[in-house]
């Protein structure tokens, strides 16, 4: 696992992650930006890394950026949805 990155030209947050093979995969986040808000459009991870709990982990890591950055989230796609209200932890981000 990588650090999170945020690539603000693509308006996409990614992190990589090993494949049960040894291979480098993303999960990615593509948002929109309303001031201090990310709204999360769509979050995919690579087809060899579903199931196996890299996309829950790389939420919890743009949780932990958009803490650290003072960022609030909006979530609009179904997963970020979803994984927001299993982690009530971090209601406070929520926009």
């Amino acid at each position: 696992m990588t650090a999170l990155r945020d690539l603000p030209d693509a308006h996409r947050f990614e992190q990589d992650f090993t494949d049960a093979s040894g291979q480098t995969r993303t999960v990615f986040a593509d948002y929109a930006v309303h001031d201090d808000v990310r709204v999360i459009l769509h979050v995919e991870a690579d087809p060899a890394l579903r199931g196996g709990g890299a996309a829950g982990r790389f939420m919890q890591s743009l949780a932990a950026h958009a803490r650290t950055e003072g960022l609030r989230l909006r979530p609009r796609c179904s997963y970020a949805v979803l994984w927001h209200r299993r982690h009530p932890e971090y209601d406070d981000l929520l926009a």
